[in-house]
């Protein structure tokens, strides 16, 4: 999707993480959807943020409200596919700051993240710390994909 300009994947991934979504049971908390952000100049020469893409087709079928900049990457960081999993923390370290939908937040709000891929965790944690430090609690992420390593690959 994000590598070979598929923007349209989006939607149809967006609708079937929604189902997975609304065949949970869960309570009746009061919960906002924010994607993970990518750097504006990133998101500049891609054209558009998968994330959000996904994010915006989840909320459309699970009815949840989507704060598009609930969070906004302050520092550009290396693609993350090159890096190992210490690397990636280090890379992705205080690149998240709180964005403009959340200056003015009701404390008893919920967060889900939406990403497109969840591979060590590098960006949700550093996205969980920034909104946690703001005093808003994350309920957790969800994504389209996780990277699994083939155990006899690895060293």
């Amino acid at each position: 999707m994000k590598y070979e300009n598929q923007p349209q994947i989006a939607r149809p991934l967006g609708q079937w993480l929604a189902q997975a979504w609304l065949d949970l049971p869960r309570g009746s908390q009061k919960i906002v959807v924010v994607p993970i952000p990518l750097h504006a100049s990133k998101q500049k020469k891609r054209g558009y943020n998968q994330a959000a893409l996904i994010a915006k087709s989840f909320c459309e079928t699970t009815g949840l409200k989507l704060k598009l900049n609930g969070l906004e990457r302050i520092r550009e960081t290396e693609a993350q596919y090159t890096l190992s999993a210490p690397e990636r923390a280090k890379n992705l370290a205080q690149a998240f700051a709180l964005g403009k939908d959340f200056h003015h937040h009701n404390r008893a709000t919920q967060v889900l993240l939406i990403d497109d891929l969840y591979t060590t965790g590098a960006t949700a944690n550093s996205a969980v710390t920034t909104l946690r430090h703001a005093g808003i609690v994350v309920l957790g992420i969800a994504a389209t994909a996780i990277a699994i390593k083939d155990k006899q690959t690895q060293n």
